[in-house]
């Protein structure tokens, strides 16, 4: 792969985190009708039949092994938005990213080689203790959603690693059959909680919205993105996550952010655009 090549995939991935920090805010105005569980159930079963219909997976052929990546991509990809989702009934949604960016954290320590690969990890991990508002808040965070959403950050790490798996020498079908896993393992838990809300046809344009923005888009963005792409340059590439969560807030829910926060998008940036310069230089000197 030539140095520039690994712009391409950069500017996917960042593409579609922005998608994905845009549909989060749009997100919060399904939890009074269906709750969390339900909404993503709604989110991932639209994203799914747009997918479906899209890319019509079926027309394809896997072996025994692909299946296997597919399968524990789709697994780990319901489970990381039930947890996160979850974890945004508790717990601010800022806080929340901030906690389960610890997944792609642990790949990118994982799998760093060089000095300067520490840095922008570092820088990152400065970023986001500038992030985490814990000054605006009486109390504790509440312990459960901690836990969740660090749960979540453990599935988005198997999610970094098994989509690599699943999108090597494969398409935007895997992505469809990654979604579609997913929403069936979400179904349970959403028809539990929501029951006859999910078919309400008056949520179904948000959803359909929030469906769009948050999986459907991004994860086929990502899917094209990861075999492309060095797993520990992606999961630096994440630490833009909180960021971009925070302008999401600014302009879709008016949330504003104190000097702190703002030097913490600032350090987040910065790690992210050094992690990418760094491995442009890498391949070229390889080369």
């Amino acid at each position: 792969m030539r140095p520039q090549s690994v712009l391409l995939p950069v500017s996917l991935v960042i593409l579609a985190m922005v998608f994905t920090q845009t549909g989060a805010s749009f997100a919060k105005m399904l939890f009074p009708a269906v709750g969390a569980a339900g909404a993503t159930t709604l989110r991932l079963t639209l994203a799914a039949l747009v997918l479906l219909a899209l890319f019509r997976p079926w027309r394809y052929r896997l072996d025994a092994a692909q299946w296997r990546a597919v399968l524990l991509y789709g697994l780990v990809m319901g489970a990381m938005n039930l947890f996160f989702y979850a974890a945004l009934v508790t717990i601010p949604l800022g806080v929340a990213v901030a906690l389960e960016f610890t997944g792609p954290l642990a790949v990118a320590l994982a799998g760093s080689r060089r000095p300067l690969d520490f840095i922008w990890i570092v820088l990152a991990v400065l970023g986001l203790g500038l992030l985490l508002p814990l000054g605006h808040f009486s109390g504790p965070l509440d312990p459960v959603g901690v836990a969740l959403a660090l749960c979540a950050g453990a599935c988005w790490a198997g999610y970094i690693v098994f989509g690599q798996k699943a999108g090597t020498g494969g398409g935007p079908h895997i992505t469809a059959l990654g979604v579609s896993i997913a929403a069936l393992l979400t179904l349970p838990f959403g028809i539990a909680t929501a029951g006859p809300a999910l078919l309400d046809p008056a949520i179904w344009p948000i959803g359909l919205a929030v469906a769009l923005l948050s999986s459907a888009i991004p994860y086929a963005l990502d899917m094209r993105a990861l075999p492309h792409i060095p797993a520990r340059l992606f999961s630096i590439l994440m630490s833009a996550q909180p960021a971009l969560a925070a302008l999401s807030g600014l302009l879709i829910l008016g949330e504003t952010l104190g000097p702190l926060q703002s030097g913490g998008i600032f350090a987040i940036i910065l790690a992210s655009l050094g992690s990418t310069i760094t491995a442009m230089r890498s391949k070229r000197d390889d080369r």
